[in-house]
């Protein structure tokens, strides 16, 4: 986030977008034919057994970190790819060319694709984990499944950059479309790194932003590790574990796709505050139902094996479910419901704002429900006997959540309504003045013809074409139609029929008092 922010400073927008993404093609690639193939050589093994000799078994996870250290750091580097790439790098960008008007109708829709996407890494998982489980003896399968994986995120994360070059150099900076309308920056002081944490922790908008993200990270936290947990001791093989998690990710992705078509009537038909409240509302439900089965799986132990399930393998189910519902309620509303609610914020809350919700609080979120599980751990001895307490604990959290979407709901109308009224005073003020400067001209009569082209398959076809100093726009009329500079003096038909005049290469161009039909 610090050198984000710096970077924001002193980088345009494009080359932001670059500095961010490229370190992380760059490790991911080096990871998989570097520093993995090197592994032996690069971890300190032996200076890690002698700093536990020395310092205890008090000192077992750090010093765990020290001895694969490559390993962590990769972890760390997938985890922030989602906050950087994705929140920070995707969303700010939509968030620029975006208004709320078109953010309620297409923000449902950019997640479409990544839910496609979705469907087919699970299968690529599934795959991959086959291919480790039919190689030879004596075969690194995972390291092979790790080469042909991460090639692919680095030829994927390329194709993003060269959809982003094309994007800005192609579609934004195209004449013939619309500019969407800038909004007036608010003039405010440059503030440093302590005085934006001021700024941002004063605003009650940015806090209840934090408390949505905080809240969503450590209640999904709370869930998917004891969710987890019991789908370890269900699969203990890694091929077997693996190849459920691409099935899961398949699953996901499916119900994602499904939500993303509904969200766009929900958005339109309920509002923002609705589709904000229905992420925790279904965390609550589904997590209710997953935590109530691992307490009870004693008394429904008779009512599972007529199923032909065992308790065990009922809550995997069960806790697979409520992360399906969560993740795909987060991807349809959660996120689009928080990209929205930075739009009618000012450019300098917007970006720093962003950075500190999107890549601290999100992280905050996963390290606070970890902390959590971690006292209650160390309080009762495993995780199983702490169950009780972590479903209670997720209840208040999610009670927390929907507050703070409730008390945002009631800022974030009022801010669109007052920057609509802005731009609409805008409008008048920049009419007024031109007609006080004589600026504010009327607009030419345009005239049509009729005009016979050459369309680009070969074939001739008629249009109407606006006539500008005797000849047809080139644009309109393409490269094939000519007609004569001379406009026809006046309509000799009573009826209303057009008189033609015809060209040099055949085509006709006429004026008439009513439309003459397009052959």
């Amino acid at each position: 986030m610090l050198i984000y922010t710096k970077l924001a400073n002193v980088l345009s927008k494009e080359a932001l977008f670059y500095a961010c993404i490229l370190p992380f093609i760059a490790f991911f690639g080096g990871f998989a034919f570097l520093l993995y193939p090197l592994k032996d050589v690069l971890h300190p093994t032996a200076l890690a057994d002698s700093l536990l000799q020395s310092l205890g078994p008090s000192f077992l996870g750090p010093v765990a970190i020290l001895r694969i250290w490559s390993f962590c750091l990769f972890y760390v580097m997938a985890e922030l790819w989602g906050s950087v790439v994705v929140s920070v790098l995707f969303w700010g960008f939509a968030n620029q060319i975006t208004t709320v008007d078109e953010a309620k109708q297409f923000y449902p829709l950019f997640g479409l694709g990544a839910n496609i996407a979705l469907v087919f890494s699970g299968r690529t998982v599934k795959y991959f984990s086959h291919m480790r489980s039919n190689l030879p003896a004596g075969v690194d399968g995972w390291g092979a499944s790790l080469k042909g994986m991460m090639s692919l995120v680095v030829a994927l994360g390329l194709v993003i950059c060269g959809i982003h070059w094309w994007v800005n150099k192609f579609v934004l900076n195209d004449p013939s479309l619309p500019k969407a309308e800038a909004r007036k920056k608010k003039e405010k002081p440059k503030l440093g790194m302590m005085e934006s944490f001021k700024f941002l922790l004063s605003s009650r908008y940015i806090r209840d932003l934090a408390t949505l993200v905080v809240a969503y990270g450590i209640s999904i936290n709370l869930v998917e590790v004891t969710w987890k947990s019991k789908l370890k001791a269900q699969f203990p093989s890694p091929n077997d574990y693996s190849s459920f998690m691409g099935d899961f990710s398949s699953y996901t992705g499916i119900a994602t796709f499904s939500m993303m078509l509904l969200s766009r009537y929900i958005f339109r038909k309920f509002g923002w505050g609705v589709a904000a409240t229905i992420t925790p509302t279904v965390l609550l439900i589904t997590g209710v139902a997953f935590f109530g089965l691992i307490l009870c799986s004693e008394p429904l132990t008779p009512l599972l094996a007529t199923w032909g399930m065992t308790p065990l393998l009922a809550a995997v189910y069960v806790g697979a479910l409520q992360n399906i519902f969560s993740k795909s309620a987060k991807y349809s509303l959660f996120d689009p419901c928080k990209e929205m609610a930075y739009i009618p914020l000012d450019e300098d809350t917007k970006v720093k704002g962003k950075a500190a919700i999107d890549v601290v609080c999100n992280p905050l979120g996963k390290s606070g429900g970890a902390l959590i599980q971690q006292f209650l751990i160390f309080g009762f001895g495993s995780l199983a006997a702490s169950t009780p307490y972590l479903g209670g604990i997720l209840l208040v959290i999610v009670i927390a959540w929907l507050g703070a979407a409730r008390s945002l709901d009631k800022q974030f109308t009022p801010l669109v309504k007052e920057d609509l009224k802005s731009k609409l005073r805008e409008g008048k003020l920049s009419a007024m003045s031109s007609a006080v400067l004589g600026r504010n001209t009327l607009k030419p009569e345009v005239t049509y013809r009729f005009v016979s082209a050459m369309n680009e398959q070969g074939f001739l076809e008629g249009r109407y074409v606006p006539i500008i100093d005797g000849k047809p726009v080139a644009s309109e009329a393409g490269v094939s139609a000519v007609v004569e500079a001379r406009l026809p003096e006046a309509s000799d038909d009573k009826d209303g029929s057009s008189m033609q005049e015809s060209g040099p290469n055949g085509s006709t161009s006429s004026t008439s008092k009513e439309p003459a039909p397009a052959k």
